[in-house]
């Protein structure tokens, strides 16, 4: 085997072709009659999280019913109640349908290493074989949708049928479709008491250019950018949504925060992270934005959670920011911004999962980030003292992630010491 922290070069995959983002909401009726000879039942807790009602509510509509046959998901679907989580409204019969077949199918599940690890995969697919129950603290920056390029990005299957690199949904409700997913699926490998914390930026209905990193939307700004519209990559129109306008904010952090909730999440705060510098957002007719959002989530009312970190850890670690902050912890963070270096054109601070790590976990806790990028969280994460374990598509990314770790184990932090990958699948250390 491999050491987890090795710096072995991952193979490289050739660059797909992103398709232009052109948000036109599908038109899309639901089909009963294709399922009036299903004889299958479903169980309530498995229906409860995709048609974003409590089992409660679910059986007091059902007549108090565990098993539901498809005659009584089709009423819980026509409640005024009803409102998408991950799976359309025309799609989710189908789905159940296909999802009491996968679950038939054994998962493999891994141990989770003794101090720190980087996979390189899907985080839905190998969220699945991280033991259930075992992360403390699960911390991340996603890609925002329809604003980035990145390096190696790859399609991905989703359970509502897309199949598309996350982030360059056809529409942002696509988008939140997919990022309810995701929390479905790491609060499954989450403990009782544990914590997600879910960085989210909004978007507006423009159009634009898709860019690779802030410093080329900065060139852009500046009319240093000589590329025309055809010559990007990727571009982002703004017509052709059931509803949202041209120049219309889409409320992403929301409308993730209430399906979250309906998918059986408890939502504990909606935090603003208010950014002491930001790139130019020249506009005429609304104000410029100077912050983004995290989502604290969690599977109990009461999840663990400390205070005292707030006023103990150093402020590039997470602790209180002297001079912007009070004493008092709030719902609003004011943070540095990161210079997006370490390889990564869009890296959050040391300070922001430093926070998040030290207000949910005790040292020896496990931590993950699904979207990794640049083993910032990591950095974090051992920090604390905490054990972490890294997920990223790109193998780029996985390499600069790995050597910053192993930096950090050669500085001679004790817990950050060489441990042996105990995760086996193609690409990643074995």
């Amino acid at each position: 085997m491999t050491p987890t922290n090795s710096a072995t070069p991952t193979m490289k995959p050739s660059q797909p072709s992103i398709p232009d983002i052109k948000p036109r909401t599908p038109v899309v009726s639901f089909d009963r009659e294709q399922f009036d000879s299903v004889n299958r039942v479903f169980a309530v807790e498995q229906v409860a999280p995709i048609v974003g009602m409590s089992p409660a509510f679910v059986r007091r509509v059902t007549g108090q019913a565990d098993l539901l046959s498809p005659r009584e998901v089709l009423m819980l679907l026509d409640q005024d109640a009803f409102r998408e989580t991950y799976i359309p409204r025309s799609r989710i019969l189908a789905f159940l349908q296909d999802d009491a077949t996968r679950r038939t199918e054994q998962v493999v599940v891994v141990p989770n290493p003794e101090t720190w690890d980087v996979r390189l995969g899907n985080a839905l697919d190998l969220a699945a074989a991280i033991p259930m129950s075992s992360v403390q603290c699960v911390v991340t920056s996603t890609p925002y949708w329809g604003m980035r390029v990145y390096e190696d990005m790859q399609s991905v299957v989703w359970a509502d049928g897309d199949v598309c690199p996350y982030g360059h949904e056809q529409t942002p409700e696509g988008f939140v479709r997919h990022t309810v997913e995701m929390l479905v699926a790491v609060s499954r490998v989450l403990t009782d008491d544990g914590s997600i914390w879910w960085n989210v930026m909004d978007t507006f209905m423009t159009r634009t250019q898709i860019r690779g990193n802030a410093a080329e939307a900065l060139r852009a700004m500046q009319g240093k950018d000589a590329k025309r519209w055809h010559d990007h990559a990727s571009r982002r129109y703004s017509a052709g949504h059931a509803f949202l306008k041209d120049g219309e904010q889409c409320l992403i952090p929301q409308m993730i925060a209430e399906r979250a909730s309906r998918a059986g999440l408890y939502v504990k705060t909606v935090i603003t992270w208010a950014k002491r510098s930001s790139m130019p957002e020249p506009q005429n007719s609304r104000v410029s934005r100077n912050l983004e959002y995290v989502l604290h989530l969690a599977k109990q009312r009461a999840p663990k959670f400390f205070r005292e970190p707030y006023l103990d850890t150093p402020a590039e670690f997470g602790g209180r920011n002297n001079g912007w902050e009070t004493e008092k912890l709030s719902d609003v963070w004011t943070l540095n911004t990161s210079v997006g270096g370490k390889g990564h054109g869009a890296q959050f601070p040391v300070a922001l999962p430093g926070r998040c790590i030290a207000l949910t976990t005790e040292p020896g806790d496990f931590v993950l980030d699904p979207f990794v990028g640049s083993g910032t969280s990591g950095i974090a994460a051992l920090h604390h003292q905490c054990r972490f374990i890294g997920i990223e598509l790109s193998g780029e990314y996985v390499d600069i992630s790995r050597r910053r770790l192993a930096a950090l184990a050669a500085s001679g932090a004790d817990v950050a010491r060489s441990a042996p990958a105990l995760f086996d699948v193609e690409g990643s250390a074995s």
